[in-house]
């Protein structure tokens, strides 16, 4: 239903569509088509979404940089890693640039740089990216901020595959206690990591 309205709203030729809920309904379309198991398709209508919220908004506007977050995230998952890093690179000195180092897109631009690197068989670099982006992440959010903590299991996690299993298992074990000050047993990130 969500991805019919949609075409239909499309298929409309309006400027309206290209106000904040038609971009929101769009984004929610091609996420479907993912989340249904076909990223191939999420990557080709974020494309074409891209294309459009560039002609009508500009390159700069923030709702360009969210859809090309959105093509860079499934250019990846659609099989394409190392296209998902250029584009994550592109997009993280875009966000730099407009939104600046403390906005939180930029710090999910930084997130999803690091981890693209990790899939595209480079670990040392994602680690590398992880450490950075957890600085600057404390810096932003502090030590206890939930982006803050997943950034902590990333690093952990990339320098595990980058060959120091050690470091990464004693920076596990430390977010761990961290975790489980901070939040209930039952919480499911606490779950996920005491199976690691």
């Amino acid at each position: 239903m969500l991805r019919a309205n949609a075409a239909a709203l499309a298929e409309t030729g309006s400027d309206h569509p290209w106000e904040p809920a038609g971009h929101e309904v769009f984004r929610r379309a091609g996420k479907s088509l993912g989340n249904i198991g076909l990223a191939a398709d999420a990557r080709e209508h974020f494309q074409r979404l891209c294309t459009t919220v560039t002609r009508q908004l500009g390159p700069d506007h923030p709702d360009t940089l969210t859809t090309r977050h959105s093509l860079a995230t499934w250019r990846g998952l659609a099989g394409d890693p190392a296209g998902a890093v250029s584009e994550f690179e592109e997009l993280l000195s875009d966000q730099l640039r407009v939104l600046g180092p403390d906005h939180p897109d930029t710090l999910n631009g930084s997130a999803a740089l690091a981890n693209s690197r990790g899939l595209a068989g480079d670990p040392a670099g994602a680690a590398a990216a992880s450490e950075e982006l957890l600085a600057n992440q404390l810096r932003v959010l502090g030590q206890e901020h939930p982006h803050t903590l997943a950034a902590r299991a990333a690093l952990a996690t990339w320098r595990g595959r980058a060959g120091d299993p050690a470091d990464a298992v004693s920076a596990l074990e430390e977010l761990l206690a961290d975790r489980l000050r901070l939040a209930s047993p039952d919480d499911h990130q606490v779950r996920q990591l005491t199976t690691v």
